[in-house]
């Protein structure tokens, strides 16, 4: 438990109490609509596509299209695919329940490390509960330093970048601002190999047959952003070199695809759900596929791994399709995300 407010050492007796100070450690993730229906849907969408880190089109272009177009039409079937993912006993969805639960997990870490000095939270970029709320919870708990981790093994403009542009315009608000630090990408940290390595290992052990191929499949974004410099795409192909080192394996049992294509720009190949039936094609009829790109399972691996690309590898005569989770809480998994917290809190904690 955090200490009580008590009054400055040495201040006046009508001095205010304040709370004892510690470091706050704010988990970011990408965001999750509050339902499925038209207007929530149409609220998430709205902000999630109106990012100029996501869409990064003129206005002038782009919002007429997404105003009266895209969002006239997409919340029906976004929603419908959340529909089908929904946990509904907790009314949310599984993002939410999966980023909860990392939270409790990494909390518990923290606290036998470092007792009561550090208070552990998550925020959403998009949705609720939204960075601005966060902070200031933390702020006014005590925390004078606030470390700021987006969930995302690899770098992105589209996604940790904009998660820390939303944490500094929180910051900007505060007319008493903490210390600050943003965490990198830990694509490459051992403990993070590890873990997807144990997660791949743990996934064969329970199959009668091995796979003929494992597909390592990675949230897309626009070619057009790699030759602007943007280094996920390097990112992706180091971990998938990794983990195919880490588990002993050949070239031949292991490959980077992308998926999540939106628009008519030439995105970051091959793309997942072509690639899946050119292998059914070739012969390779019994895959399994994961997402590290992912630290939690979403709309992204629930919906569109394991149903879209799963029909296109079945379709073009695939037979079995093991999708693997992500990482969730798996205790790797969070082992792997507090030593990252641990390395980054260097200086701030004795």
């Amino acid at each position: 438990m955090f200490d009580t407010d008590q009054r400055p050492t040495h201040a006046p007796a009508d001095h205010p109490a304040l709370p004892t100070e510690k470091i706050g450690v704010l988990l970011a993730n990408l965001g999750t609509p509050d339902n499925y229906d038209y207007w929530s849907m149409r609220r998430y969408l709205n902000e999630f596509l109106s990012d100029k880190r996501v869409i990064d089109y003129p206005s002038w272009k782009w919002q007429p299209l997404l105003q009266l177009v895209i969002l006239s039409k997409r919340p029906f079937t976004s929603g419908a695919a959340y529909k089908s993912i929904w946990n509904h006993t907790a009314g949310e969805s599984p993002l939410m329940t999966i980023t909860k639960a990392q939270t409790a997990r990494i909390a518990e870490a923290a606290e036998q490390r470092y007792g009561d000095r550090v208070m552990v939270d998550f925020c959403m970029r998009y949705g609720n509960p939204s960075t601005r709320s966060k902070l200031r919870a933390m702020i006014e708990a005590g925390c004078r330093r606030i470390l700021f981790f987006p969930l995302y093994p690899h770098y992105a403009g589209a996604t940790s970048a904009t998660a820390n542009d939303a944490f500094f315009r929180a910051l900007m608000n505060e007319k008493w601002q903490p210390a600050a630090r943003t965490v990198p990408a830990y694509f490459d940290q051992p403990a993070y190999i590890d873990a997807l390595a144990q997660s791949v290992e743990r996934a064969y052990a329970g199959l009668d047959r091995r796979p003929d191929i494992l597909v390592c499949s990675y949230h897309g974004v626009p070619i057009r952003y790699l030759t602007e410099g943007d280094p996920y795409h390097c990112q992706c192909q180091k971990t998938t070199r990794l983990l195919k080192q880490r588990l002993g394996w050949q070239d031949t049992d292991i490959v980077t695809t992308f998926q999540s294509r939106f628009g008519p720009e030439e995105w970051l190949q091959p793309y997942t759900v072509e690639e899946v039936a050119r292998l059914a094609q070739q012969g390779k009829k019994n895959i399994a596929i994961c997402a590290p790109a992912f630290s939690a399972d979403c709309i992204e691996t629930l919906e569109e791994i394991n149903e879209e690309i799963r029909d296109s590898f079945v379709e073009a005569g695939g037979e079995d399709f093991t999708y693997i989770p992500c990482l969730n809480d798996d205790a790797a998994h969070i082992a792997a995300l507090a030593e990252v917290i641990d390395q980054n809190l260097q200086g701030w904690l004795s």
